[in-house]
């Protein structure tokens, strides 16, 4: 369909053809998201700092423009996460809100920023080994199938607040996710409702929905809109090389973008504080990569032999764990029997190394101590 200056044309697809410059490519726009908006729904963009969310953000502000959404009723919001983030990045947000002409709300978890989470993380899973609450050692870290990162420090920073702030409104949140990101997002859709934080025939009548605008487009598109339109790109991008703008060190990150992050001086003080707990903990951040590893000669003397120990350590850990019974590792509704006094003699002594490893009290040293636990657990869950 052809582009029209000054005119709105929706695909067969659900997607509006934009009346800007020709490098800006259709955003997915569905029925009921434009419904949504034509009614005076709240727009709130969600904004990382990052290619795809200001991408999202530029592209949409045209398109609402197009159709009559207030401008009004649109604002921005950032999850700030602390020492996990790259210092240019709170500016970068604020810059983009400013060339929008839209509000900011920077928001923060009270609990402690990332860093802070995935120490606590590690504290509480040794308090639980501890106490045989737990059949192996949990490692500090999120990973892409437990993303408490994301989980905790933005959806549920962000959720509440909105539900709160827009208490009785219809709100669309516009996030910059795209397919072609990874296998993950390849099947992400144009918009689906959310129900977190505003429950179906909640008191207040709140609406949320969830709207990924340009789910459709490409790698080399999102650059080009920023060139087309004059978006500045996070320094990521332009100083250090980076494919894609996380946090410093990102769980889900690739090699090539975690060396591009370590070259960046700024970022060296999280790189040790993050080595320092996988030698602490020996686990690596990555489930088959150890962050210590990406820039060793960035490391002290002394961490590199600490992380060395704690390689040696990990491997230990794993055969350890490796010899105790597999079907009583941990699942919903642990644990799901007795173990017998010869299995209860192998667990006792793979933990005992553990325990040791990590300087945590050796509460049940012998198999009858074992058995005795967890029958302790058995009747406190039929209980």
């Amino acid at each position: 369909m052809a582009r029209m200056p000054g005119r709105v044309a929706v695909t067969a697809v659900s997607r509006i053809v934009l009346p800007a410059a020709s490098a800006i490519p259709p955003i997915a726009l569905p029925p009921e998201i434009e419904r949504a908006l034509r009614d005076g729904a709240w727009a709130v963009f969600n904004l990382s700092g990052g290619k795809d969310s200001s991408a999202a953000l530029f592209a949409t502000m045209l398109a609402l423009d197009a159709i009559g959404h207030p401008r009004s009723r649109r604002i921005a919001v950032h999850a700030d996460l602390g020492r996990a983030e790259w210092d240019s990045t709170p500016d970068m947000v604020e810059a983009l809100a400013v060339r929008a002409e839209i509000p900011l709300h920077v928001r923060r978890r009270r609990g402690g920023d990332l860093i802070d989470r995935w120490e606590q993380r590690f504290a509480n899973g040794k308090a639980r080994y501890e106490n045989l609450e737990i059949y192996n050692l949990i490692g500090p870290w999120s990973s892409a199938s437990l993303r408490f990162c994301t989980s905790e420090q933005k959806a549920q920073v962000l959720g509440p607040f909105l539900a709160r702030e827009f208490a009785g409104e219809t709100i669309v949140q516009i996030i910059g996710i795209r397919r072609d990101e990874s296998a993950a997002r390849s099947k992400a859709p144009e918009w689906k409702p959310d129900d977190r934080f505003a429950r179906p025939g909640n008191a207040n009548g709140t609406a949320m929905m969830v709207w990924h605008p340009i789910v459709h487009w490409a790698t080399d598109q999102v650059f080009a809109l920023h060139d087309a339109l004059g978006i500045p790109l996070h320094e990521a991008y332009t100083c250090y090389g980076s494919t894609r703008l996380s946090c410093r060190y990102c769980v889900l990150q690739s090699l090539a973008d975690a060396k591009a992050s370590a070259s960046a001086p700024t970022n060296r003080e999280a790189l040790l504080q993050l080595v320092d707990l996988e030698a602490r903990s020996t686990f690596s951040f990555q489930p088959a990569r150890w962050l210590a590893d990406t820039a060793p000669h960035l490391l002290p003397t002394t961490l590199r032999a600490d992380i060395e120990r704690a390689k040696r350590d990990a491997a230990e850990r794993r055969a350890l764990e490796a010899a105790m019974p597999a079907d009583l590792r941990f699942c919903k509704g642990w644990p799901p029997r007795l173990p017998t006094l010869d299995e209860a003699t192998r667990i006792a002594a793979s933990r005992a190394s553990i325990l040791a490893r990590h300087r945590l009290d050796n509460r049940f040293s012998d198999a009858r101590a074992v058995r005795s636990r967890f029958e302790q657990l058995m009747l406190a869950k039929s209980a």
